[in-house]
Order: C-alpha cells, then structure tokens, then sequence
C-alpha cells in the first residue's frame, strides 16, 4: 500500500473531526441567540423534542432497531418528574432524575423482552408495551387520567437557579440538551460504539467473533430509553405539565419523523428534524387538523429530494460524516 493510499483514511477522520467541530459550534452558536430572534418557550420545546429525537436515533441509526413506541420512555417520565416535583416536593434537577431513572427502569423491562425479536415483530412489540404504558397512564390515579398533571412548579434547580425566570430555564435546558447530545456521541464513538455499528451493518458476524450481540442492544435499547426520559423529564418542567399526548402512538410516530427527515444515523440529522416537525406544528397551527396533512406532504417531499434525510444528503455530498 503506497503512503499517499494509507494517510487517505487519516485524511477523512480528520477531515470528519474538523466538520463536526464547526457544526457543533454552529449549533451552539444558534441556541445562544435563538430565543433573541423567537419566542424561548417554542425554542426550549424543540430544544426537548430535539434530544428525544437524538435518543431514538441511538437506536435506529446506529443499532438498527426500529421502536414504535418510543414515545412510552418520553411520556413516563414527564409523567414520573411531575408526580414528583407536585407531590413529593423534589427539587427540578432530581425530579428530571428520578424520571430520567424510571424510564431506563422501563427500557431494560421491555427491551429484554422485546430485542428477542427483530424487524417488524421487534416494532410490534414495542407498540404493544407503548399502549400498555398509554392504557397505565390513563388509569393510574396519580396521572389524573385526560387532565394530567398540571401546574408543576418549576422551582430552583439545585437550590440555586431559579427556573421560573424564562431566561435561566432556557439556559437550563440548552444544558440538559447538549449533555444528552454529548453523551450520545460519546456513545456512538467509543468502541462500545464501534460493536453497536457493527451489529447493525452484521450481526452474526458480531456473534461469531464472541461478542454477545443481545447484550450490547440491550444496553443501548436502555440508554436510548434513558435519554428520551430525560427528554420528557425536561419538558415536564418546561411545559409544567405531563399528559396523554407525550405518551401517545402519535408522538412515537413524529419522532419516526423527525428523524428521517433529519437524517437517520447522523448526530444533526434529528436536532434538523425536531426543528422542522416542531416549527410546523408551532406555525401552521392555525390550519388545525390540516397541520396532519402539511407535515405528510413535506414528509413524502423530503424522501423523494432526500433519500438519507437533509443533513445525510447534505454530509454525503460534502463527503464528510455529521
């Protein structure tokens, strides 16, 4: 192998590294002056549906298991970070824990049962735990069945920070945001990382070089589940409330959305697409069920312009991975 052949690789990481620097800065560089330019509470919403997004594409993009139910890990802990913030007088930051906690609880349950299958009966059956949790949150007393739980005080994270000031909840949850996002490149990255790659491109060729393939998803299937309760943990405080909605099929649905049009199995592809999902929400509202529609047609529209999502067409034209 000649050296110009072999310092090609070295070439394309760094030039990799270099990319996702800039875009990561990008980004941070658009959060900070976002909620000058519009309104912060639509800005922190999206912010929290960016972070869901993220946490499903661990699971799709990297792992390739397709979950239709992932919205049972964003409702349960909205649900649980409520509860626990109303009730039982927890501080934000353990509140968004706890909630956080529960749904990984959740995640290692249900993924236990649910990676022994794959394809479309691994879909299945997450659809199937995602209307029981829907079905639990409807009859449990401490839901409040339709009403949910509302009016959650926002109070002071940590004993310090107090989140009823808009603009300290908004830096709150940028925080919580690219912590979670962080650590999911981090994840993706690391050599545990490198084996979940693996498993999607081959799995039994992961299995006969002796690793335990059903082990790594599972952790990964909880991890995915643990930062979409983060993400619904966070909103709960932001929105101060949890109801059905955030525990609904229709919200496993969206962030299927979100992150193809995004682009599946990029790290900006599912922020991209929260984006886009959310402001389409936010200000085609006044079209009201026709909103269901709008988003089906920029849904077909950006499969058939972009096959990989609009960062993924964006990055393979570049050359570069985002």
């Amino acid at each position: 192998m000649s050296a110009e052949a072999a310092a090609l690789p070295a070439d394309t990481s760094e030039r990799n590294r270099r990319a996702n620097l800039v875009a990561f800065g990008v980004m941070v560089a658009l959060i900070a002056i976002a909620p000058f330019i519009a309104y912060p509470f639509f800005i922190m919403q999206a912010l929290c549906f960016a972070l869901f997004a993220c946490a499903f594409n661990l699971l799709i993009g990297y792992v390739n298991l397709l979950s239709l139910g992932h919205a049972m890990f964003l409702g349960l802990a909205s649900y649980v970070c409520a509860h626990a913030a109303k009730v039982w007088g927890f501080e934000p930051v353990s509140a968004i824990v706890l909630g956080a906690a529960a749904s990984a609880a959740l995640g290692l349950i249900t993924g236990a049962l649910a990676i022994r299958s794959s394809g479309i009966y691994f879909a299945m059956i997450t659809v199937a735990f995602s209307q029981m949790v829907f079905f639990f949150c409807v009859e449990a007393p401490f839901t409040h069945g339709e009403d949910g739980i509302q009016a959650v005080p926002q109070g002071k994270a940590l004993g310090l920070f107090d989140l009823s000031n808009p603009w300290i909840l908004y830096v709150f949850v940028a925080v919580v945001f690219l912590f979670g996002f962080l650590a999911i490149q981090r994840i993706v990255n690391s050599p545990f990382g490198e084996i979940l790659k693996a498993i999607r491109e081959n799995e039994p060729r992961v299995v006969s070089l002796g690793y335990r393939a059903m082990q790594y998803k599972l952790a990964a299937f909880t991890l995915s589940a643990a930062l979409a309760g983060l993400a619904g943990a966070t909103k709960a405080i932001v929105a101060q409330n949890a109801s059905l909605t955030d525990v609904s099929f229709a919200m496993s649905g969206e962030v299927v959305l979100m992150t193809l049009v995004g682009g599946m199995g990029t790290f900006y592809g599912p922020v991209i697409g929260a984006l886009v999902v959310v402001s389409m929400q936010n200000y085609l509202a006044q079209f009201g069920e026709w909103v269901t529609v709008i988003q089906g047609v920029v849904f077909v529209a950006c499969v058939l312009a972009f096959r990989r999502g609009i960062v993924g067409e964006l990055a393979a034209r570049a050359r570069i991975s985002l």
